[in-house]
Protein backbone atom coordinates (compact mmCIF):
# COMPACT_ATOMS: atom_id res chain seq x y z
CA UNK A 1 0.00 0.00 0.00
CA UNK A 2 1.79 3.73 -0.94
CA UNK A 3 1.34 7.00 0.93
CA UNK A 4 -1.94 7.99 -0.75
CA UNK A 5 -3.98 4.73 -0.39
CA UNK A 6 -2.99 5.12 3.44
CA UNK A 7 -3.47 8.35 4.18
CA UNK A 8 -7.20 8.22 2.42
CA UNK A 9 -8.00 4.93 4.53
CA UNK A 10 -6.76 6.48 7.66
CA UNK A 11 -8.30 9.96 7.34
CA UNK A 12 -11.67 7.83 6.31
CA UNK A 13 -10.75 5.72 10.33
CA UNK A 14 -10.58 9.08 11.61
CA UNK A 15 -13.54 10.92 10.41
CA UNK A 16 -16.04 8.33 11.53
CA UNK A 17 -14.29 8.42 15.09
CA UNK A 18 -14.68 12.15 15.15
CA UNK A 19 -18.27 11.95 14.00
CA UNK A 20 -19.10 8.94 16.79
CA UNK A 21 -17.84 11.44 19.38
CA UNK A 22 -19.20 15.01 18.19
CA UNK A 23 -23.01 12.77 18.15
CA UNK A 24 -21.77 11.97 21.86
CA UNK A 25 -21.81 15.70 22.35
CA UNK A 26 -17.90 15.56 23.46
CA UNK A 27 -15.81 18.85 23.36
CA UNK A 28 -12.31 18.93 21.81
CA UNK A 29 -10.72 18.80 24.95
CA UNK A 30 -12.50 15.32 24.92
CA UNK A 31 -11.92 14.29 21.97
CA UNK A 32 -8.04 14.98 21.92
CA UNK A 33 -8.40 12.99 25.51
CA UNK A 34 -10.28 10.27 23.57
CA UNK A 35 -7.45 9.62 21.67
CA UNK A 36 -4.89 8.99 24.56
CA UNK A 37 -3.50 5.44 23.67
CA UNK A 38 -4.49 4.08 26.55
CA UNK A 39 -8.22 4.72 25.50
CA UNK A 40 -7.97 3.86 22.02
CA UNK A 41 -6.27 0.54 22.31
CA UNK A 42 -9.46 -0.17 24.57
CA UNK A 43 -11.80 1.53 22.44
CA UNK A 44 -10.94 1.59 18.86
CA UNK A 45 -8.76 -1.06 18.57
CA UNK A 46 -9.03 -1.97 14.73
CA UNK A 47 -7.55 2.22 14.36
CA UNK A 48 -4.01 0.43 14.39
CA UNK A 49 -2.46 -2.80 13.94
CA UNK A 50 -0.24 -1.85 16.86
CA UNK A 51 -3.08 -1.38 19.17
CA UNK A 52 -3.42 -5.64 19.23
CA UNK A 53 0.47 -6.02 20.25
CA UNK A 54 0.03 -3.44 22.96
CA UNK A 55 3.02 -1.41 21.43
CA UNK A 56 3.23 1.54 20.89
CA UNK A 57 5.32 3.52 17.23
CA UNK A 58 6.75 5.85 19.44
CA UNK A 59 8.51 5.50 22.94
CA UNK A 60 7.00 7.82 24.81
CA UNK A 61 4.84 7.62 28.22
CA UNK A 62 1.87 9.74 26.98
CA UNK A 63 1.49 8.68 23.42
CA UNK A 64 -1.32 10.85 21.95
CA UNK A 65 -2.85 9.23 18.57
CA UNK A 66 -5.03 12.15 16.96
CA UNK A 67 -2.38 13.38 14.54
CA UNK A 68 -1.37 9.65 13.55
CA UNK A 69 1.03 10.55 10.70
CA UNK A 70 2.49 13.87 11.11
CA UNK A 71 1.69 17.31 9.31
CA UNK A 72 5.60 17.48 8.83
CA UNK A 73 5.60 14.47 6.64
CA UNK A 74 5.87 14.68 3.02
CA UNK A 75 5.22 12.31 0.39
CA UNK A 76 4.83 11.29 -3.36
CA UNK A 77 3.98 7.86 -4.29
CA UNK A 78 5.65 8.52 -7.81
CA UNK A 79 8.81 9.97 -6.27
CA UNK A 80 10.29 12.99 -5.39
CA UNK A 81 13.68 12.77 -6.64
CA UNK A 82 16.44 10.98 -7.25
CA UNK A 83 19.65 10.63 -5.31
CA UNK A 84 22.38 8.76 -6.53
CA UNK A 85 20.71 5.21 -7.14
CA UNK A 86 17.93 5.50 -5.32
CA UNK A 87 14.93 7.53 -5.46
CA UNK A 88 13.48 9.37 -2.47
CA UNK A 89 9.45 8.79 -1.32
CA UNK A 90 9.17 11.13 1.19
CA UNK A 91 11.08 13.52 4.16
CA UNK A 92 10.55 15.50 7.34
CA UNK A 93 9.64 18.87 5.90
CA UNK A 94 11.10 20.24 9.32
CA UNK A 95 13.69 18.11 9.49
CA UNK A 96 13.27 16.73 12.73
CA UNK A 97 17.01 16.57 14.48
CA UNK A 98 14.92 13.00 15.66
CA UNK A 99 13.85 12.16 12.27
CA UNK A 100 16.29 10.03 9.36
CA UNK A 101 15.99 8.98 5.73
CA UNK A 102 16.78 5.22 5.81
CA UNK A 103 17.82 3.70 1.85
CA UNK A 104 16.03 0.56 1.67
CA UNK A 105 17.46 -0.97 -1.74
CA UNK A 106 16.68 1.49 -4.84
CA UNK A 107 13.65 3.67 -2.07
CA UNK A 108 14.45 6.53 0.16
CA UNK A 109 11.52 6.63 2.44
CA UNK A 110 11.67 9.09 5.66
CA UNK A 111 11.81 7.46 9.28
CA UNK A 112 9.98 9.05 12.19
CA UNK A 113 9.88 5.96 14.69
CA UNK A 114 12.30 8.56 16.78
CA UNK A 115 10.61 11.69 16.87
CA UNK A 116 7.33 12.48 18.89
CA UNK A 117 6.09 15.46 17.77
CA UNK A 118 2.47 14.97 16.23
CA UNK A 119 2.07 12.71 19.49
CA UNK A 120 1.97 15.61 22.24
CA UNK A 121 -1.17 16.69 23.34
CA UNK A 122 0.07 20.05 23.24
CA UNK A 123 0.90 20.04 19.36
CA UNK A 124 -2.25 18.14 18.84
CA UNK A 125 -4.44 20.84 20.94
CA UNK A 126 -1.63 23.55 18.61
CA UNK A 127 -3.00 22.29 15.51
CA UNK A 128 -6.43 20.85 16.05
CA UNK A 129 -9.19 20.40 13.53
CA UNK A 130 -12.12 17.51 13.76
CA UNK A 131 -10.84 17.35 9.86
CA UNK A 132 -8.01 15.25 9.64
CA UNK A 133 -7.03 15.53 6.33
CA UNK A 134 -7.27 19.72 6.14
CA UNK A 135 -3.98 19.50 9.38
CA UNK A 136 -2.45 16.86 6.91
CA UNK A 137 -3.08 18.82 3.39
CA UNK A 138 0.26 19.78 3.13
CA UNK A 139 1.76 16.42 2.97
CA UNK A 140 0.77 14.82 -0.19
CA UNK A 141 3.22 16.46 -2.79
Amino acid sequence: MGYSEWFDKHAQKHKIIVEKLLKKDFTEEEIIEYFDFENMKKEEFDFCPLYAKDKKCHDMEKLNCYLCACPNFRFNDQGIKKIQNATQFSFCAIESKDGRQGTYGEKIHQDCSKCGVPHHREYVEKHFDLDWKKMMHKCSL
